[in-house]
């Protein structure tokens, strides 16, 4: 199986994070994102994955490199491919067209998920969807009392159906997908003035196509920096107990788990967690820090840390607890 991870977007809403890391890699609870992504949808399969393909934008070499050692790490293929317009999560996809053939699944990669993957490779087709409050702003799906998709309808203003796509689908034929985007782009075919993958799985299925919902058991959002701290929360909540590297260094201090806290890290005269993750070779000292992510090479002091965003080498002391800093940032 091959897995396709369309991931070129800006990341805009949680700036200033994503000026200088693409979304996808931002790490949660001491993982990237998009590693996270594709390790669950590995694990779920029972078959070896050849080819792991990321659609992304201008993230440069070392996003890049990253990027192929994920897939590298289980033993399949890297691909990458450039979306160089946002023209839509259809054309997205159709970045990827050369590795579209054979089971495949297309997961996208703006949010996390927990659900059960072992599911049929037999079916034509899977999408995987979540009841929500407000379906106006997705893709929903309505379905017949066997969980056959009877119909697919992008961000509708009129209720629909409160079933929302949730950015996951497997097809048992990438080349059927493929053909029917290339249909779209071809013959100018979009939704709200983009190619939508809604249009393109309608038209599947109105030539045969027998697509099944499947169930997904929670949807975390990193869109915005309350958002990825809730799911970075989640992660060490699901993990139930504290990660601590061998190497941290912890000199009269306390950890209260769960807490992800990476290699080098020193943490001195300090109380860390819960629901904190640091990352590689970070500092704490004379601090209180809960609720919190901090990213690699960052040095803390002197601080009262809350629902807080620190990124990758960033100098901080001071006691504003809700406080979001970008990478190689200065406060004090």
């Amino acid at each position: 199986m091959k897995i396709i991870i369309p991931m070129a977007g800006r990341g805009s809403r949680l700036r200033p994070h994503t000026l200088t890391v693409p979304k996808p890699l931002v790490p949660v609870a001491g993982k990237p994102m998009v590693q996270r992504i594709v390790e669950d949808l590995a694990t779920g399969h029972s078959g070896k994955i050849e080819e792991v393909a990321f659609i992304i934008g201008d993230f440069g070499e070392a996003a890049e490199a990253q990027l192929r050692s994920i897939a590298e790490n289980l033993g399949a293929k890297a691909s990458i491919y450039h979306q160089d317009q946002p023209l839509g999560p259809a054309h997205a996809i159709s970045c990827a067209s050369a590795s579209l053939s054979g089971p495949c699944m297309v997961a996208f990669a703006a949010t996390l998920f927990r659900a059960n993957f072992n599911y049929d490779t037999d079916a034509d087709g899977l999408i995987w969807a979540k009841r929500v409050d407000d379906p106006s702003s997705f893709g929903v799906i309505k379905t017949d009392d066997q969980q056959i998709i009877t119909e697919f309808v992008e961000k509708s203003p009129t209720f629909v159906s409160d079933l929302a796509i949730v950015g996951l689908y497997y097809f048992k034929r990438g080349e059927d997908l493929r053909d029917e985007i290339q249909h779209m782009l071809d013959n100018n075919i979009t939704d709200k003035g983009e190619f939508q993958i809604t249009t393109a799985l309608e038209l599947l299925k109105d030539k045969g196509t027998r697509f099944k919902a499947a169930q997904i058991d929670e949807w975390l959002d990193c869109g915005n920096k309350a958002n990825i701290l809730h799911t970075n929360q989640r992660m060490l909540a699901i993990g139930g107990d504290s990660v601590v590297a061998e190497s941290v260094e912890l000199d009269n201090s306390i950890l209260l788990p769960p807490c992800y806290v990476g290699a080098g890290v020193r943490i001195k005269n300090s109380v860390v967690g819960p629901f904190v993750s640091i990352g590689d070779n970070s500092s704490v000292e004379n601090s209180v820090i809960q609720n919190s992510m901090i990213q690699r090479n960052t040095q803390v002091q002197r601080a009262v840390l809350d629902e807080a965003m620190l990124g990758n080498q960033v100098e901080y002391s001071g006691k504003k607890s809700e406080i979001s800093l970008g990478d190689y940032s200065v406060h004090t």
